[in-house]
């Protein structure tokens, strides 16, 4: 499959009729709009001042554009982001949305602070296409791709929940952004990248590309047109060293295996010894966390700008993997680290709310799943 025709097979729903939906446009659409309103032009630097520098969602408050403008645009659009249906909290500070779209599917966003930054988890799709065995995300069926302004959406509504309007220079709660929530960011570039560039923006949201990371498991053909365009920093779903191992994990390794996969980090736009290709690998107790893979993983990034993140694998109900002992990270770590490769072993964080990496998933999918394992339940219980 193409990625022109995966992005158009799941495209967002379009709304017909009602308000138009102002969040997500970029400059040049909110020109047209204007206009379309019998607005001269610099109205729409005006409007695009308020909704992505102060986030004002009523128009009544946006008090430099003339009162007859404004409420012609309060029965016309709306700057309205997702709707919160449930704010979760974890014990270790860690925040969980479930977000209801126009067209009532579910995704989930997680902020994750930090001493020194706070860092928003942002979801690209409802559901997922790749169904990476480790992950539960991958257990739910991709519905359709996010639209820009469902992507940037995520974002703005964090910074209502965190009081962070207008944009703040310093001090800021939420200062990185990590694609790396629900789906594939790179099978729906072209919404993820028109609201990466409104994010970083410095009349939008101000965020710098080097506080933004885009995790993609490989989509190959993608890559270097997301570095050129975005100039963002890349995560890379790895999780194996070798391709019998990876294809059973990630099984788009089949259709892009590492050799390729690799070869398309070596070529990422502006990695250097600074700025290197952050690899995500998964420790799976008996799978992929010897001593051996970690040689081999040494030997596979020799000549890459890295560093590794090492996750403890974060269960789920019904997952067949259990997570590498504590023993067995560590000494995978020190045969990194003996070898130059950056190697921290990251902290889960809310995992009693299921946020923490790979347990995403809405709310409205476990239902389904429950009610679909109770009715089998039964049915095994009659045929008994």
């Amino acid at each position: 499959m193409t990625q022109s025709s995966h992005s158009s097979a799941f495209a967002p729903v379009q709304p017909r009729g009602g308000p138009t939906r102002l969040v997500g446009m970029s400059r040049e659409e909110l020109g047209a709009f204007v206009q379309e309103m019998g607005e001269p032009r610099f109205r729409a630097k005006q409007l695009w001042h308020w909704l992505y520098h102060h986030g004002e969602t009523d128009f009544a408050g946006m008090s430099t554009l003339a009162k007859g403008f404004r409420e012609r645009l309060a029965g016309a659009a709306t700057a309205e982001r997702p709707i919160v249906k449930t704010d979760q909290v974890s014990s270790d500070g860690t925040r969980k949305w479930l977000l209801v779209l126009p067209d009532l599917q579910e995704v989930e966003a997680v902020y994750i602070p930090e001493p020194e930054r706070g860092t928003l988890c942002v979801s690209s799709q409802v559901g997922c296409t790749l169904t990476c065995r480790f992950c539960h995300t991958g257990t739910q069926r991709l519905v359709r791709n996010l639209s820009a302004g469902e992507v940037l959406g995520q974002i703005m509504m964090a910074r209502d929940a965190l009081g962070e309007w207008p944009t703040p220079r310093d001090g800021r709660r939420l200062t990185n952004i990590v694609m790396m929530g629900m789906g594939e960011p790179l099978y729906n570039y072209d919404a993820v990248a028109k609201a990466l560039k409104i994010a970083m923006d410095p009349e939008g949201l101000g965020f710098s590309r080097r506080r933004i990371t885009l995790s993609t498991s490989g989509v190959v053909p993608m890559m270097q047109r997301c570095g050129e365009e975005l100039g963002v920093n890349l995560a890379v779903s790895l999780h194996a060293v070798t391709d019998e191992v990876r294809d059973y994990l990630v099984p788009l390794n089949k259709k892009y295996p590492l050799r390729e996969l690799l070869d398309a980090c070596r070529a990422y736009p502006g990695i250097n010894n600074a700025r290197r290709i952050t690899f995500e690998y998964v420790m799976l107790k008996g799978v992929n966390d010897s001593p051996a893979d970690a040689r081999e993983l040494v030997r596979l990034l020799r000549d890459i700008p890295a560093k590794v993140n090492l996750i403890p694998f974060n269960p789920w109900p019904g997952t067949e993997f259990a997570c590498a002992s504590p023993e067995a990270i560590e000494t995978f770590a020190d045969i990194l680290y003996a070898h130059n490769l950056s190697a921290p072993v990251r902290t889960p964080r809310g995992q009693d709310i299921q946020a923490a990496c790979g347990q995403l998933r809405s709310e409205s999918q476990r239902q389904a799943k429950r009610v679909r394992d109770a009715g089998g339940a039964a049915s095994t219980d009659r045929a008994a």
